[in-house]
């Protein structure tokens, strides 16, 4: 019978190996590696054809396997079927059908590797779209929030500051990778929502009234709406954007999130923020020096801001001096 296969194959074009076992036939494709189509008969001497199928399945799962049964088999064929077999072919054979059955699985095969193929390629093109156009949005999101810093010399090159220090604190309180990331990209954009908040009320050199002071918290939020849609998958971004303005007492806006509600991001950028404002000339006040800055970052530890935070922050730059300070 399987002089008869050998022949009814190699007459279609095909190269053709045979085995008389399944032992034989595992050593044969460890020899010769992974074969189009494993034809077997499901009762041999020794390891049987469901054995062979399950360890040609695992090994060479794109080995497309037709079963040869009896029969008083085709129960046993049809559980092959479920385990992994393309196709099965009853005893006694006829040739002819053989010869259809092999150019079938052929035909499956090919099929099942070119749609493998194309929807490998297609996922891959839709993630380099998707990071395309992620990096052009964000890279608009960037451009914007400089935009809003040129209009006004008070917080011109405050967002590269506040990326700095936040990244280097990060570091220190043991942060890598992605997070750090993420975390460079949120802190250079914490303040982008500010691009939807009144020029009068962002220089206005006195206290603000309460309506004002209400509409500038806003940027919070809207900071985060801005960011959502391709940044979705950045959450560290969206936090900043949106808490960094909280505080450790629950005093703070847009949620009043307490001590360890409010994300670790967002706590970073919290304490840099505000070292960078106390250090940057004001419409409304004079900067302080950045010793002075420290001790009031101090001071208010563990009620406006993580002591954590607040203890590497001062670690990452024991030299106030060297800063870059533009006062």
């Amino acid at each position: 019978m399987r002089d008869a296969l050998l022949r009814v194959i190699q007459a279609q074009g095909l190269e053709c190996l045979a085995a008389p076992s399944a032992d034989a036939a595992l050593a044969l494709l460890a020899e010769q590696g992974e074969v189009a189509i494993l034809i077997s008969d499901i009762r041999m001497p020794g390891t049987d054809g469901v054995a062979l199928l399950e360890a040609v399945h695992r090994r060479y799962p794109d080995t497309a396997v037709i079963m040869l049964s009896a029969v008083s088999d085709v129960q046993i064929a049809v559980d092959c079927l479920k385990k992994g077999a393309l196709d099965y072919i009853a005893k006694p054979m006829v040739l002819g059908e053989v010869q259809l059955r092999v150019t079938r699985a052929l035909e499956k095969r090919e099929l099942t590797l070119q749609n493998r193929y194309y929807q490998q390629h297609l996922e891959d093109e839709v993630r380099r779209q998707r990071a395309r156009i992620q990096a052009l949005f964000l890279e608009g999101a960037q451009t914007l929030a400089h935009a809003l810093e040129a209009k006004d010399a008070y917080t011109r090159g405050h967002s590269q500051r506040v990326r700095e220090y936040a990244v280097r604190t990060a570091v220190l309180l043991g942060y890598t990778g992605d997070f750090l990331d993420n975390l460079r990209l949120g802190a250079e954009l914490h303040d982008i929502g500010k691009i939807g908040t009144r020029e009068a009320i962002l220089n206005k050199p006195g206290r603000l009234t309460p309506e004002e002071f209400r509409h500038i918290t806003e940027h919070t939020v809207l900071g985060e709406r801005i960011l959502a849609p391709l940044a979705h998958d950045r959450p560290v971004v969206l936090h900043i954007a949106r808490s960094h303005h909280e505080r450790l007492d629950g005093d703070g806006f847009p949620d009043g999130f307490k001590g360890g509600d409010i994300p670790i991001e967002a706590r970073i950028v919290a304490v840099v923020d505000a070292f960078d404002a106390m250090t940057t000339n004001r419409a409304y006040r004079e900067s302080l020096q950045p010793d002075e800055a420290f001790a009031e970052l101090r001071r208010c530890a563990g009620l406006q801001f993580d002591p954590t935070v607040v203890d590497a922050f001062s670690t990452a730059f024991p030299d106030p001096g060297k800063l870059p300070i533009h006062a």
